[in-house]
């Protein structure tokens, strides 16, 4: 499989580069040159497979010509290790539960397959040290940092805005220690994003070190995310709720809407989308007016989705021919202030006594506000409450268990390199390592 750049200024690239480069030299995002539909008989069975063997069917349209079949299925099964159930709360809304992995947020799937394709890569060519950039508003720095601990030939840089992730998400990359460095920088996550867009971009830089991405800018990020939408189809299949689905995703660099429409485009017969927002309504703009409008994020009791310039909308645009028309025809959007978003917390858990997170509860709500007659929905669950359990403590009044996993984490030591936003300051920091 051969990948293009959708700024169309980059050399074409192999798999391998493009999962070992992340960003195209014009600095626009890869995306492969075809993609594969899959065979009707398998939807017509779905429902009798397992997680693992629906992912790598998935896989193997999009990795298989370049990583042998034994290679890929020990890194799809090795990667889905933790299961993604759909939870049924109320009779038409559905949550799909991506906080059963290691971090306990959705990205640990793509951050799993991530670290085991770029290392199946090295060791195939006996390259040099790798060094990984990565920009989180929350829990990807956690799920790529744990993905690649103690991954011989990888080292990890995580770039967070200070200040603006919780406490139980920063220690799980801050205390980790041995190939991962947690880097605290003096701003938000757009900061941090062009922190690491800029390094990519150095010659200086790419001739002293070979850097690439985790965030869902990489193909090996993105892509796998589409396998827990084909899960998600095939369970409410199997509960005879597959006909008239509509998911909602919690969208904030848009990689995982991404990877669902990459799905569709698959033959994943999902009705439709929504994206659901917090106060950085961009997309939601866009859909509203044909233009996309970058601007500052803001910062939101919904963090992760704290984007101002989503990466992957430029993935979206191209996968739709840049055609406004096109997307609005499979997607919808919806927005929610902070005070929409505790409100939800609170009436879900009322009502049906489910707890999500603030960006599930963006999804749930989205769902019961635009749920048609005779549809299903189902929203992602993108994170353990937990996580945010500051905020979903405050709401409910509540005191929400941390999970076992999650109070390993906090039991280490903070260990953090402080950081402006400037990129002479990175840079000379990297020069020195």
């Amino acid at each position: 499989m051969k990948f293009y750049s959708t700024n169309g200024q980059a050399p074409i690239a192999t798999l391998e580069k493009a999962v070992v480069k992340g960003l195209a030299e014009d600095k626009g995002l890869y995306m492969p040159e075809r993609i594969k539909p899959l065979p009707q008989e398998f939807f017509d069975n779905i429902e009798n497979l397992s997680f693992q063997e629906i992912a790598y069917t998935v896989a193997d349209a999009f990795f298989g010509e370049d990583v042998p079949a034994e290679d890929l299925k020990r890194i799809v099964y090795d990667t889905l290790a933790f299961d993604t159930p759909c939870v049924k709360v109320t009779d038409t809304i559905y949550s799909l539960e991506l906080f059963h992995g290691p971090t306990l947020a959705f990205k640990d799937v793509g951050a799993r397959f991530m670290a085991r394709l770029l290392q199946y890569f090295l060791r195939k060519e006996g390259a040099g040290q790798v060094n990984v950039l990565v920009a989180t508003s929350g829990d990807t720095g956690s799920a790529v940092a744990n993905g690649f601990l103690g991954v011989d030939g990888i080292r990890v840089y995580v770039l967070y805005p200070k200040g603006k992730v919780s406490p139980i998400q920063e220690c799980q990359f801050t205390t980790l220690g041995q190939n991962i460095t947690a880097v605290e920088v003096d701003g938000v996550f757009d900061d941090c994003q062009a922190l690491v867009k800029n390094a990519f971009m150095d010659a200086d830089l790419n001739a002293h070190m070979q850097l690439t991405s985790a965030n869902s800018i990489n193909v090996a990020r993105f892509l796998p995310q589409a396998f827990y939408y084909f899960y998600a189809y095939a369970q409410m299949k199997k509960k005879g709720l597959a006909d008239q689905l509509v998911v909602c995703v919690p969208s904030g660099n848009f990689g995982n809407i991404c990877s669902a429409l990459f799905g569709k485009k698959m033959g994943l017969p999902i009705k439709r989308f929504i994206a659901a927002n917090n106060a950085n309504d961009i997309f939601f703009k866009y859909l509203q007016t044909g233009k996309y409008e970058p601007k500052p994020s803001v910062q939101t009791i919904a963090n992760a989705m704290d984007v101002g310039d989503p990466s992957n909308f430029a993935r979206v645009y191209d996968l739709y021919g840049k055609s406004h028309e096109a997307i609005c025809a499979d997607i919808s959007g919806a927005t929610y202030t902070n005070e929409q978003i505790a409100e939800t917390i609170k009436e879900v858990k009322t009502e049906t006594g489910y707890v999500c997170d603030p960006h599930g509860a963006c999804g749930y709500r989205a769902l019961k506000e635009g749920l048609q007659a005779g549809e299903v929905g189902v929203f992602l669950e993108t994170a353990h409450p937990a996580k945010f359990k500051d905020t979903v403590d405050r709401i409910l009044g509540a005191d929400i268990e941390i999970p076992a996993k999650l109070q390993a984490f906090m039991k280490g030591t903070k260990q953090s390199v402080p950081m402006t936003k400037d990129f002479a300051d990175f840079k000379q920091f990297l020069l020195k390592e």
